[in-house]
């Protein structure tokens, strides 16, 4: 008769890692990190200038981009994977480089369309399908994106993104389209880096339109001023999350300056100034101060704009 076997026992569940998460663990205040920005603009104004200005600069990009400027760069790239080895080389290898500057988007875009479809076995990026192409291109750029964000986060390094603009058509919702620059991507991949990007900066020569006082035309005159711009209006998309002017000059070193003077103050003593000056306000103003710094909820940049507002609206009462 054949012995009965018997099943070991089981084993207890073994208990979960400790989280990470915990109140003990809760971190407060601002963090100095390295810098996310896209810089687009028109031909030849100056945007790789202010990528080489940054500090401890190297190029990635087309070799006869910066042969006007004496930069450090890697050897023009011949394929998405070589862009992709040059900033796993700046990840994981030793050196005194502080900012990437990739020179340009749209020059590396059909790179990666290349790549894809030779992964893939189509002839072209519209051979996908409709649409389908871009998506699993959208996937890749994701991938970039990440290895720029381990970048950063291994060796502290700003990372600029240049691309060439283009005017595009855009459909409005609340009235009639009417065109407006965009960075010269795909739409989907444009959205994504504008997404990934804490400052998206529009870079175009300053102008102003002036009507003639015998004909009546109205024409555009240009100062020759290069400036760029920090926030988004209807001619063109841009963003910053440094509280910065409307507008600058065009150049690292007015961006540097910029990002350096517009860090808010501490938000406990922003609040506590703008309800000490709350009590010189009118009723419906202070009401109105109040409940901003409420929705605020501490964030430090929408404190610094209530607290220009309420300086505003004292002026008004006390004058």
């Amino acid at each position: 008769m054949t012995p009965q076997r018997s099943n070991p026992p089981p084993k207890p569940a073994a208990s979960p890692p400790p989280s990470r998460m915990s109140l003990g663990a809760l971190v407060k205040g601002k963090r100095s990190s390295p810098v996310r920005v896209v810089l687009y603009g028109v031909e030849g104004i100056g945007k790789s200038t202010f990528g080489a200005d940054a500090p401890g600069a190297v190029f990635l990009g087309a070799e006869d981009g910066t042969d006007h400027l004496d930069v450090t760069r890697f050897p023009s790239p011949e394929s998405w994977q070589e862009i992709l080895d040059a900033v796993r080389v700046l990840t994981l290898e030793q050196h005194d480089y502080q900012t990437l500057v990739v020179d340009t988007l749209d020059w590396a875009e059909p790179m990666l369309w290349d790549f894809i479809c030779k992964r893939d076995g189509f002839a072209n990026i519209e051979a996908y399908g409709y649409g389908k192409g871009y998506s699993a291109a959208l996937d890749e750029w994701r991938v970039f994106l990440a290895a720029l964000d381990r970048l950063r986060k291994a060796k502290a390094m700003n990372v600029i993104l240049l691309a060439h603009s283009q005017i595009r058509p855009f459909k409005n919702p609340e009235g009639e389209d009417f065109d407006r620059y965009e960075l010269k991507l795909h739409a989907k991949a444009g959205g994504l880096i504008k997404e990934w990007a804490e400052h998206v900066l529009f870079a175009n020569y300053e102008t102003f339109a002036a009507k003639d006082s015998k004909t009546k035309r109205v024409r555009g005159v240009s100062t020759g001023a290069r400036l760029v711009y920090t926030q988004r209006t209807a001619a063109y998309d841009a963003k910053n999350r440094g509280d910065l002017p409307e507008s600058m000059p065009l150049s690292w070193a007015d961006f540097a300056a910029a990002l350096a003077s517009h860090q808010p103050a501490d938000p406990r003593a922003l609040e506590a100034a703008i309800r000490e000056k709350t009590a010189r306000l009118s009723e419906e103003d202070r009401g109105k101060a109040l409940a901003a710094i409420e929705r605020a909820a501490g964030d430090a940049v929408k404190l610094a704009k209530l607290n220009d507002w309420t300086n505003a609206r004292m002026g008004e009462v006390e004058n």
